[in-house]
């Protein structure tokens, strides 16, 4: 039986004025849904804190959902900072809901969302808080069903033993039809293994304790997922894939938080997908097709968003909005529009190749900041081996347009370690960000405070990308490179930045391995990792430490080379990029051949479309 929502608060609230910004743990912020009856519970987890997780899109997408659903009920939680989690132990207060201070124990299905490879040891510090059984086989009949989706559920192999089930894809439409599908096979008495079965028949949904784990001489050190015998689990897990994004909430972004947050707007996906094709990105494979929101419900979304939220900026977001093939109408409209009040339109990073003219004066048209792009690597051999299919011209041509429009700050980002990348193509970063200052000094004037800053990630193979079968730079490696750039970088105006190595190798790992990763995980967080991609929080010695202690070299995990017709890992999920696609595609970056987007062109036989039954959706003409 559910408490009143004060006595469950009141487990809490002596604690809020012992921790660092106790307005984390507040509730009833404006815009939250009120109705919380139910009867059938879900607690929708973005495993960190606050601040992070409440501006996450897919999360409120879902929450508005379920909560749109007769007889449901949706809430979330974030995961507690290291100082109220101490206070919660000490005192023996479970973790709670935000919006009801519910016990997240009590509820029927807990969601978690997984941003990036990093949170795993935040889910199973969230489900130890919670009271849940770290493994999905020890949990009890009247214990939730722990399920997970995400930007990285691709391979949650080293993550999964914690989970009941996965959903890969489009949550819309799917995460309901899964709540359904427990709350019925509850009201009919059904065990906790017979649901399972249940779900693993719906599209997009994978059940990881209906599979065995085989190695063989087919496969890498780490097995692929094969299903178990009578279960009728499908051999391959295909995602699920809504076909039109204008039949889902274009303003599901309701909720204003209490306290300042990373993504302080109001945010409208524009366009889900992306067929650029670069070779490096798992987003750019595992979100196909292109699907366009049309410019007639982008314009009332960010209207009606604005009024009832008081944001002052809004941002079209997507995995590359100026693609969307009516992006220039819109952001003209809405500056037009918005402009006079002082609210800010805001895109992400821009394409060097379809920012043109237009584009830097509709955004130059609000409150100037600085633009960022991506050329990803310092020379033309690079980009086409990555597939980029960008040239300097294209660089030069968008920041001088952006410097024309009256920008002075310019931030570049690219990856070391890429697939054949040498020294030469290396120093062709600094050499690129110098050339963006001399533009820059060239328009606005040798005396005008132009900046420009480059950040260096360490390049990561990612699962379901041409480049799942490479290996990552080794750490000496990396440490060379990064000191080899920033002595190439002389003028002082301009900054280079690096991710950290070590936090990027554990992300490799992770990426890499298979379901044995889950000893790995486990031996991390009980000593006393989490919060792993926040840099004062990362502990490297206890990585390796936990390493050693299932037998494993972190470095030796990360760096390993498979072969292109090795079994892998992951082989049993599909986001209907064909895996003989990827292979070409390797073989193609191996040979600096490019490949063209097919919402330009024609089709590349990727295979997303035959094998899903959708298709790519433009809302207009491109101009």
């Amino acid at each position: 039986m559910r408490l009143a929502r004060e006595d469950r608060f009141s487990d809490i609230e002596p604690l809020l004025g012992q921790v660092e910004k106790p307005s984390r743990y507040l509730d009833h912020e404006w815009g939250v849904c009120e109705d919380q009856d139910g009867p059938f519970h879900t607690c929708l987890i973005y495993a960190d804190v606050y601040e992070v997780g409440q501006p996450n899109l897919g999360l409120a997408i879902l929450y508005d959902e379920l909560n749109a659903q007769e007889g449901f009920s949706c809430e979330r939680a974030y995961l507690p900072w290291v100082d109220m989690a101490e206070l919660m132990r000490e005192h023996d207060v479970p973790m709670l809901s935000l919006e009801t201070s519910s016990p997240v124990a009590s509820f029927d299905i807990v969601g978690f969302t997984l941003a990036h490879e990093l949170v795993c040891t935040n889910v199973l510090e969230a489900l130890d808080l919670a009271g849940i059984a770290l493994r999905a086989d020890e949990r009890d009949e009247d214990d939730p069903l722990v399920i997970a989706g995400g930007p990285s559920a691709w391979n949650c192999e080293p993550l999964a033993p914690a989970l009941d089930a996965v959903l890969l894809g489009d949550g819309e439409g799917a995460l309901v039809e899964m709540a359904r599908c427990v709350r019925d096979a509850r009201q009919e008495g059904l065990p906790r293994g017979q649901i399972l079965l249940r779900l693993a028949q719906l599209e997009g949904v994978y059940v990881p304790s209906l599979y065995d784990v085989v190695v063989d001489k087919t496969s890498t050190r780490w097995g692929y997922a094969v299903p178990k015998e009578g279960t009728n689990a499908p051999a391959v897990v295909h995602k699920h894939c809504i076909s039109d994004l204008a039949s889902t909430n274009p303003a599901a972004q309701r909720i204003v938080p209490y306290m300042g947050v990373v993504q302080d707007r109001f945010a409208v996906e524009v366009l889900r997908g992306c067929a650029r094709g670069c070779r490096f990105c798992q987003a750019g494979m595992t979100y196909r097709p292109v699907r366009e929101r049309p410019f007639e419900q982008v314009v009332p979304a960010v209207r009606e968003g604005l009024r009832t939220s008081g944001f002052d900026e809004c941002a079209l977001t997507s995995l590359s909005t100026t693609d969307h093939s009516q992006c220039a109408r819109m952001v003209r409209t809405l500056n037009e529009e918005l402009a006079p009040a002082g609210v800010r339109v805001s895109i992400p990073s821009q394409r060097l190749d379809s920012f043109g003219v237009e584009m830097a004066a509709a955004v130059g048209s609000s409150r100037k900041a600085g633009l960022t792009f991506a050329p990803e690597a310092g020379s033309q051999r690079l980009r086409d081996v990555i597939n980029k299919n960008v040239t300097e011209q294209d660089l030069e041509h968008a920041v001088t347009n952006a410097f024309k429009s009256g920008y002075r700050r310019m931030k570049l980002y690219f990856m070391m370690g890429l697939p054949t990348e040498t020294d030469e193509d290396l120093l062709g970063i600094p050499r690129l960000a110098e050339d963006v200052l001399r533009i820059g000094r060239e328009i606005l004037g040798p005396r005008a405070k132009v900046s420009v800053s480059i950040s260096v990630a360490v390049f990561v193979p990612k699962c379901h990308t041409p480049f799942q079968w490479a290996g990552q730079l080794p750490l000496e490696e990396v440490h060379r490179r990064q000191q080899l750039m920033l002595h190439a970088a002389t003028d002082r105006a301009l900054r280079v930045s690096y991710h950290g190595s070590w936090p990027s190798l554990v992300e490799g790992v992770l990426s890499k391995m298979g379901r044995a990763g889950f000893d790995l995980i486990l031996a991390a967080w009980r000593l006393g990792c989490r919060f792993d991609a926040w840099s004062d929080q990362f502990d490297f010695d206890a990585w390796n430490q936990a390493a050693a202690e299932v037998g494993l070299d972190l470095e030796d995990v990360a760096c390993e080379v498979f072969d292109l017709e090795a079994r892998l890992p992951w082989d049993h999920t599909s986001p209907g990029v064909s895996k003989g696609y990827l292979q070409r595609e390797w073989r193609r970056a191996m040979s600096a051949e490019v490949t063209p987007d097919c919402t330009f062109t024609s089709c590349t036989g990727c295979g997303v479309c035959p094998s899903l039954g959708v298709s790519n959706v433009l809302a207009g003409e491109r101009a």
